[in-house]
């Protein structure tokens, strides 16, 4: 009987989890992305892991380098280098692009090394990203944040 409970507790929370999911995309289908991004990051870790990479955001026809480090909590061991692009939103100059980037609901693990991450600062900018890993990495955390500087 306790087992019933925890299988439909499980559905119950998966449900959730598409619905929320669901809705915040369903938020940036509304709104026009403002720019475009690309990373490159190097992953690391070994119980506490980080994170160093640059980019370029592509915004008002300009090109603005970055610089990203990052930390995640929880189990990480390994190495990896991860690529992404993606949209960003509610960018409107390129100085509130720097700041701390937070991770946002709905972000995905396709598997394979490919996935997505929607990432917000503190000035309310969104990135949408999709991204490609390659190495090995076992991360049982989660981002916690993400700072980028401008070169």
């Amino acid at each position: 009987m306790m087992q019933n409970y925890r299988n439909m507790a499980g559905q119950i929370l998966l449900a959730a989890t598409l619905l929320v999911g669901s809705l915040v995309m369903a938020a940036d289908v509304a709104k026009q992305p403002v720019g475009k991004v690309s990373i490159t990051e190097k992953q690391f870790g070994l119980i506490v892991g980080g994170s160093t990479g640059s980019g370029i955001l592509t915004f008002q026809g300009k090109k603005y380098p970055f610089k990203l480090n990052g930390l995640s909590a929880g189990i990480n061991v390994g190495i990896s280098k991860m690529s992404a692009v993606g949209e960003v939103y509610d960018l409107k100059a390129a100085s509130q692009f720097p700041g701390t980037y937070t991770q946002l609901a709905a972000s995905i693990a396709l598997g394979g090394g490919v996935g997505g991450l929607r990432l917000q600062n503190e000035n309310g900018v969104i990135m949408s990203l999709r991204s490609r890993t390659k190495g090995l990495d076992l991360n049982l955390g989660n981002v916690t944040g993400m700072t980028v500087t401008m070169d």
